[in-house]
């Protein structure tokens, strides 16, 4: 394991092994029909992929209908048998026309260690820091990325930015100039440079705290003379109380919980609302599991996420504020990709 894998696994509680063990923990064995049946579905859409290649059907058709399949087969077996299924997809001949787009590649060789990374989640927003790396893409890998691009996991995740950003508007226009901000797992924080709060200098601090390091010195760079602080920290940092990050008005998690086991989401949001003001809110986001490219991202792009239903929403915020005087509430994003708990304090 590499020297970036072990600092990151030994501050964010967030492994390969535990993000598996929780994405695929079930008490539903892996009979021998259901594997050999599964098998043989995930060979014969692998094959006709690899024909419709061989006959240069367009790009998006061959990726729309693989993805279907693997969606299709992901829901269908228990995830004991998807889990064994990942590798016989991972090893076929096909994936390396998926790993010519850029993004896939990233994502399945993970160059900063883990999952999702801030970098990955440039090439969704577009931005121009990986215009480099698509422009320098083979002729297969452009129309590879025109379509993974466009997948709904990434539109869902735009409009994700957009959102946050407008919440972050929201509270600062109720605060008068005087809103403190606190985002967990603020990546590049690219909700930041569409804030027009941020550019009004009406937001009095905004912590964005992140355990990568890289992320942190960008974060640094491109908001220095801002009301965004960058600040190296971790989901364990925040649990064990080991920086003084005092309170907020708005605290949010965006493109974390989706790692996280039901315990530690719920401890975190715990110690998410007692970081809030009176009047304060707290918002997690989640990929539901209404996600149709759920199979291609879990296979050729070795991203394993924990997919969340609207009950395992609601379940997470009940155990979060059980006693308190909060008023909850959920909603999807427009493509129901992505869901948000909102929980606000009333006290």
């Amino acid at each position: 394991m590499s020297d970036v894998k072990i600092a990151f696994d030994g501050q964010s509680l967030i492994t390969p092994d535990s993000i598996a063990a929780t994405v695929f923990s079930t008490s539903v064995d892996a009979t021998d029909k259901d594997l050999a049946l599964a098998r043989a579905e995930m060979a014969l859409h692998l094959r006709v992929a690899e024909q419709q290649f061989e006959q240069k059907t367009a790009v998006g058709q061959i990726m729309l209908r693989l993805l279907t399949g693997l969606h299709e087969i992901r829901n269908r077996f228990s995830p004991k048998v998807w889990e064994q299924l990942i590798p016989v997809a991972q090893n076929h001949a096909i994936a390396r026309h998926f790993h010519e787009d850029p993004f896939t590649r990233w994502s399945f060789e993970k160059p900063r260690g883990y999952s999702g990374d801030a970098g990955l989640l440039d090439f969704i927003y577009g931005h121009p820091s990986v215009q480099p790396m698509l422009d320098a893409a083979s002729p297969m890998g452009k129309e590879v990325h025109a379509f993974t691009s466009q997948s709904p996991a990434c539109v869902a995740v735009r409009e994700r930015r957009d959102l946050l950003a407008q919440f972050v508007d929201d509270v600062a226009s109720s605060r008068g100039g005087e809103a403190e901000i606190l985002t967990i797992a603020a990546g590049h924080l690219r909700e930041g440079s569409m804030s027009q709060a941020l550019k009004d200098k009406a937001i009095k601090r905004w912590i964005a705290l992140d355990q990568d390091p890289m992320s942190v010195g960008a974060v640094a760079s491109e908001f220095a003379g801002t009301a965004v602080e960058a600040v190296n920290g971790s989901v364990r940092t925040v649990l064990t109380r080991a920086q003084t990050l005092g309170t907020f008005d708005f605290v949010y998690a965006a493109g974390l919980y989706d790692y996280l086991a039901d315990e530690v989401a719920i401890k975190l949001s715990q110690r998410c609302l007692q970081m809030l003001k009176p009047n304060g809110t707290f918002l997690f986001a989640n990929f539901s599991q209404e996600v149709p490219d759920d199979g291609y991202m879990e296979t050729f792009m070795n991203w394993a996420l924990l997919l969340r239903s609207e009950e395992d929403m609601w379940r997470i915020m009940r155990a979060t504020t059980e006693g308190l005087d909060v008023e909850c509430s959920l909603r999807f994003g427009q493509n129901k990709n992505i869901v948000y708990g909102i929980i606000r304090k009333l006290s």
